[in-house]
């Protein structure tokens, strides 16, 4: 009988030291889900981070603050958020500060959207065309290459002193600065100047 007591109590002891482990854990888990963020899956503990698409590349970047404005004005959000995939040269703030004075804030308004559209996408290419893709073409084609751009206008890349460099319809050139940040829908390369179609 004395036996069978201390049997008794001993399972007590441990069912109650169990259950104590076990909402322990549940708290841990729970704290870790609670600092989750919209970018982060979380599966059994085990998280890994979603690659967002070109307009979520774009809205993480403060330096593509006056992009992200211009691409909701023209309307193209759910397009840059669609399947593609793309290839984006995303110009920087400093970028659209080069254009002449009045100029953003005009593209800016409703009346405007369409010649806001094209030139945002004369800054697209269908597919995802990466930065070696970009030197490759470049090299076979002789130290050039035109390549036709979602607006329709073509766009032509070179290598000068060691930069690869765009020039426009017009005849402006930017500068890629930096490459193949990767996004779930394509790839963006920034620019340090706004090209403009004809």
């Amino acid at each position: 009988m004395k036996n069978s007591s201390i049997l008794l109590t001993a399972a007590m002891m441990f069912t109650a030291i169990f259950a104590t482990a076990q909402c322990n854990n549940h708290q841990a888990s729970t704290s870790n889900n609670d600092h989750a963020t919209s970018n982060v899956v979380y599966v059994q503990n085990w998280h890994y981070n979603q690659t967002p698409d070109i307009v979520g590349v774009a809205m993480s970047d403060k330096n593509f603050a006056t992009l992200v404005a211009a691409v909701k004005a023209a309307d193209l959000v759910k397009t840059l958020q669609g399947d593609g995939p793309f290839t984006v040269f995303a110009p920087t703030n400093a970028a659209f500060d080069k254009l002449p004075e009045g100029t953003v804030a005009n593209l800016l308004k409703p009346e405007n959207k369409a010649k806001l559209q094209a030139v945002l996408t004369y800054h697209v290419l269908a597919g995802k065309v990466t930065a070696s893709d970009i030197i490759e073409s470049i090299k076979r084609n002789g130290g050039g290459f035109m390549t036709k751009t979602v607006q329709g206008d073509p766009i032509y890349a070179s290598i000068v002193d060691g930069k690869v460099v765009l020039e426009d319809a017009q005849g402006r050139t930017s500068i890629i600065t930096a490459t193949d940040i990767e996004a779930s829908n394509g790839v963006v390369h920034v620019i340090d100047t706004v090209v403009l179609p004809e």
